[in-house]
């Protein structure tokens, strides 16, 4: 801890955090074209901010030891925790309190703090997986959901996007 860095541990560094910004960028984009509150700016910072407090955790590590797996999983449980709160300012109340939106966007960027982790420890290839199934969800799963409401007896498309009516702290459809 507080030694220089090697030009090969400086390359990986930055090599795991642009996959991280790269990823959560792909993912943004997604939202970002669909006008959502929380786009690719928002999403390649959260996995970079992911990414970056998993690297710190390892690095604090001693060097002549393995990885401190008890640093890493207490960073990850606080990722885990602050993404919830950002998360959470995503999901939209309207002003007369009957209708809540933003659900798909606090789910992906929490995928995104997932995706910047897995870069942050270096597991690219869970990452990419990972990523190609939530882009698979974000492109697919709403026109899949219109067609399944469409196919399914007993539900119309009109209630495919039914508001949820807020009453007495539960929710049920309106």
């Amino acid at each position: 801890m507080g030694e220089m860095l090697w030009t090969g541990e400086l390359k990986e560094i930055f090599f795991r955090l642009g996959a991280a910004v790269l990823i959560g960028g792909i993912l943004g984009i997604n939202r970002e074209l669909r006008h959502k509150p929380a786009g690719m700016r928002t999403h390649a910072l959260v996995a970079l901010g992911a990414a970056l407090i998993t690297l710190i955790a390892v690095q604090l590590s001693p060097k002549d030891i393995a990885v401190d797996g008890n640093i890493v999983v207490r960073s990850i449980q606080g990722i885990v925790t602050g993404i919830g709160f950002l998360g959470g300012g995503v999901i939209l109340r309207s002003q007369d309190q009957t209708m809540v939106r933003g659900l798909t966007t606090a789910a992906s960027i929490w995928v995104v703090a997932a995706l910047g982790i897995a870069c942050g420890v270096g597991f690219w290839q869970m990452a990419l997986i990972a990523m190609g199934f939530s882009l698979l969800i974000l492109v697919v799963g709403e026109p899949l959901e219109h067609f399944l409401h469409q196919m399914l007896p007993g539900h119309k498309e009109d209630e495919l996007e039914k508001p949820v009516e807020i009453k007495n702290q539960s929710l049920t459809p309106l």
